[in-house]
This record gives C-alpha cells, structure tokens and sequence, in this order.
C-alpha cells in the first residue's frame, strides 16, 4: 500500500502529465517567472507533526533523454479522454459578438404537438441556433440548461439536450407530474464562449496559486508550493501512488522536506481568455432564456397508473434525468425510494462505519446528520478550521461517521493541515471493508481552474482504488455524488458550470460500469433551482435520504 515519499529535486520532473496532456512543456511565465516575495505570513502557532512517510536521497541529474519514460497505462488512459474531449469540444474561433448564438434569435418548436399531455409522456423541442444576424448556426457546441417546474408543487426536473453538431438540439422533457408546468431553456454560453473555456482552462496553472507552511520547532517557514513548480530552485516532490500524483514547495533554508504541516491558497489575476473573449462573459450574457414566450402546458393524469419501479439499488444504471422534486421529496425516475425519519434514520446507521470523502459539499452532509439524528454526536479530534477531519459516533449504535477532505488540489485562503492528509485513492485503501462499511466520493469544485488532466488523472486513480477495495471486500458499498451545480456569474473561467459538466460528464463515464451507486447532484441542483456552491439543507436531505435507500 503506497504511502506518501517526499524528495528532494534540483529539476523538475512535470513530463509525464505534459506529454498525457499533449503538450510540450513550457514556462508558466505568469504563474512562476520573476514571482513577487512571497505572502505575508500568517501568524498562528500550530505544533509539529512528524510525517508518517520517508525520504528518499537526492538523485543526481541525467540527460533529459534518459530521465522520459514510456507512458503507463494510466498517463495514455488520461490521455485517451483528453482526445474524446477535445474532439466533443472543438476550437470555434471568436471573430465577433454578432456571429455567436443569440438566444434571442433562435427559436424552440415543439415536435408533435398533442391537445392533451399526460403523465410520463414525453414533450420534445427541436431548437434552431440563431446568431445575433438570425443566421442559421451551422455548428453545434452550445452550453444549454433545460429544466421544467411547478412553483406551486416544489416540482422540478432537468430537461435532456441532444446535440445534432449542426446548429440544431433536440431538448426533451419527460411529463412527471400533473397539473400546469413551465418550461425553460437557458443558453449558458455559446459555443464559441464554450471553446475558449476549454482553451484557456488547459493553457496553465497560473489562476491559483499555494503556499506551504513548514515548521521546525519553534520556526515557522513560509513557501510557493504548487501541482506544477517552474523553479530552479531545490524542491520538494511529495509523491502519491508511486508518483502518480505530484504536489512540489520550494524548500526552505535549514528546513527538511518533511516540516511541511500546511497549505493554502490564494487566487490570482491571471487569464488566458483573450479581451473579446471575455466580453462573452458578462453577466448579461450568461443564462439567457432562449423560449420567446412562457411555455406553459397542463398535463394530465389520463388514468395512467404511476410505476414506481424496483428499489433503488447500487449498481443501476442512472437515465438523464435521473429524478424529480416534488413537493419537498426526491423522486428517482427508474427505482422506487422509501422516504426515512429519524427514527428509520437511526436504524439504518445501526453498526455502519462511513467514510466521507471530498470537499465541503459533501462536509454539509456531517453537519445536516446530527440535525435528524440526535444520537449522533461530534467527536473531538482536537484539529482546527472548519476542512479538519470531522467525526460523528453514536457508541450505543455502533456507528461511526467521518468526513474528510480530498487532497490538493484545495482551494481556500484558509490554512489547512497536511499532517494526515491523503488522497482519496490512499484514504480507501486504508479501508479493510465489509458489508456495513459504506464509502461516499465527491471531488470536482476545487479542480475546476486546473487542467483538465489534474482531473482525470485523479477520477482514474480513484476507481483503481475501489477495484482494489472491491477485491478484497466486495461488499463494501460505495456511492459517488457528483458535483453540483453553483453560482451562474461567478468567475467563469476559474470556477464556470461549464467546467463543473465536463467532469460531471467525465466521472459518469469512468465509473459507468462499476457496481457503484450514483447520487446526481447536478441532476438534482438543477432540478431545484439551486444555483450556489453549498445547496440548502432541503437538498442535502434529498441526497442523504437517497445515499440511506443504497446502503439500507
């Protein structure tokens, strides 16, 4: 079981993830170059920690010819998805605003029309794709939302967007509930907005930056540190997984790799979108309903009885959409749910270990839990700052719960303890397993202003984890929640939905075929209308509930 090894270099050995990105490597001059002193240093006084890891001597330099490797298995798997993406995400260059899609201009048909509309029909539009000149868009690309919704019932659901690559998308919506309904369709970004995106998300690293904390008793060091280090500098290389997961800092004078207690991160000035291109993402210009007039039908029960279908179980395979919202309740479109109290809460805890394991959208679950669940208590693990490791036991019920975030990337101005941290692919293969034992993922939100591959990468070594778990403890249950949804016109090119659905895309296709259990939460936010980073706790009941119904 690899730990983490810390050395120390003189070079910097980045080929291996530039040559799966397919790029040649070169200077991040904004990120690295002529760099200013580094942050103030922030004055809080933390204890040293030893690393459970060891070091490795420096080894001497050799020809850079000797030093490229043939690429694993895992280097040309990244690099396999990268092509499908850029072949799905093609460079549409931005020549002027009136050449883009104009959601004004374009128009939405209805296919078969019907005079009545009953429940679980299906109710299609063909969208025509105008530019700001109503000319026919001869190309696809553009990032749309669909959603349909009730205010009345708390009724929503997502609409599913087919793109025929030539100007024109079928939009699809399946008629859940009775009664009247709305429909929408929002024209986030135009293609052209969508391909410079993609561009300037894999052009560098520059957008955000870190600093490494190091103590050596009662000294405190201060140090750059990031995914990618452009230095001559001597470095400190902390591998993960037999070095397929890399994080470097500069190291400091009379200070040993291994100080390194902690990390933050600070966001930078930094863009590769071109002064036009970022004139596609004004506020008004992002999330433009693209229906010219309310679209409003009545559906109808039609003495169609409802089929509630077989239990939710892991291991299904999940449609888009994948559910609804209903008056307050989940609503799974190919399983059925039993929605559970507190009462039926605790008994399915009864003797569970779970394990938590990603950012803070999935830290809002061990926060809702004692809130349904009084006999769930916070234990004291004596860390600071709200991404410390939490731990919820209920010692009469045999049941444990942990939340614990993923490793770097993390993005927050706060400074966070490295001391035990891991990986989430290390994390489960600490886990011996067993029936009661449940595992919960997410990763997404802190690596949207990397490149693409920092992503993959991860999404990869994770599922080699859960194979490996699989082996030794195959019934060991484990869930994937995707990402959510968040804030529409906050910084786009940093933290945009548009990055967020291509991983959502992503992990759905790299988990598609393991006996997991998926909880939608893009499916889900939108279907809520909940656009910010932390969905409300009516949200996080709907994702418990159903994660409780998979493991129960």
């Amino acid at each position: 079981m690899a730990g983490l090894v810390i050395t120390q270099v003189k070079f910097l050995g980045i080929w291996g993830f530039m040559l799966l990105a397919g790029k040649v490597p070169s200077a991040d001059k904004q990120l690295n170059v002529n760099k200013r002193q580094l942050w103030t240093a922030l004055d809080i006084s933390i204890a040293l920690h030893p690393w459970n890891t060891f070091m490795k001597s420096s080894c001497p330099q050799a020809p850079m010819n000797l030093l490229i490797k043939s690429p694993t298995e895992t280097e040309l798997r990244v690099r396999e998805i990268l092509e499908k993406l850029d072949r799905q995400i093609p460079p549409r260059p931005f020549t002027h605003l009136n050449s883009t899609t104009s959601a004004k201009h374009s128009t939405a048909t209805v296919l078969n029309p019907q005079h009545t509309y009953c429940r679980g029909d299906q109710l299609d539009f063909l969208l025509e794709a105008r530019d700001y000149l109503g000319r026919r868009k001869e190309y696809g690309g553009d990032f749309l939302r669909a959603r349909m919704f009730t205010p009345a019932l708390k009724a929503g659901a997502t609409g599913k967007v087919t793109d025929f690559n030539n100007g024109t998308y079928l939009v699809s919506f399946t008629l859940f509930w009775e009664g009247p309904v709305s429909l929408s369709i929002l024209l986030i970004h135009p293609s052209e907005g969508a391909s410079a995106l993609w561009r300037a998300r894999n052009q560098g690293y520059g957008k955000i930056t870190f600093k490494g904390k190091f103590v050596n008793g009662t000294s405190q060091v201060l140090a750059e540190c990031g995914l990618t280090l452009n230095s001559s500098a001597e470095l400190c290389k902390y591998l993960y997984r037999n070095g397929e997961e890399v994080f470097y800092c500069i190291k400091p004078q009379h200070m040993p790799c291994e100080a390194l207690t902690h990390v933050c991160t600070r966001q930078e000035a930094v863009s590769y979108l071109t002064t036009k291109e970022k004139s596609l993402f004004q506020k008004s210009k992002i999330g433009i309903e693209m229906m010219k007039d309310p679209k409003h039908i009545d559906v109808s029960r039609c003495n169609k009885s409802e089929n509630t279908g077989e239990r939710c179980q892991i291991g299904m395979e999940t449609p888009v959409p994948g559910g609804y919202t209903l008056q307050g309740k989940w609503m799974t479109a190919p399983c059925s749910q039993i929605q559970l109290d507190s009462s039926k809460i605790n008994d399915c805890l009864k003797g569970k270990l779970i394990y938590l394991l990603g950012d803070s959208t999935l830290r809002q679950w061990i926060a809702y839990l004692p809130r349904v669940t009084k006999t769930l208590k916070f234990f004291d693990l004596h860390g600071t700052g709200p991404y410390k490791k939490h731990l919820l036991l209920d010692a009469e019920r045999h049941t444990r719960i942990e939340w614990k975030k993923h490793s770097h990337p993390f993005i927050t101005v706060q400074l966070y303890s490295v001391i035990d941290d891991g990986y989430i692919p290390q994390e489960i293969d600490r886990l011996p397993g067993d029936k009661d034992t449940a595992i919960v993922i997410t990763f997404g939100q802190h690596f949207r202003p990397f490149p693409m591959g920092v992503f993959i990468r991860r999404a990869i070594s994770i599922r080699k984890a859960i194979e490996r778990l699989f082996l030794r403890s195959p019934n060991t249950k484990v869930v994937i929640k995707t990402e959510n949804v968040r804030e529409m016109y906050l910084d786009t090119e940093k933290f945009g939905d548009f990055h967020g659905y291509i991983q959502y895309l992503t992990v759905k296709y790299i988990f598609k075929d393991l006996n997991v259990g998926i909880i939608d939460a893009w499916d889900m936010t939108i279907a809520c209308n909940t656009n910010f980073l932390h969905p409300p706790d009516e949200v996080i009941g709907k994702q418990i509930n159903m994660f409780l119904n998979y493991i129960c």
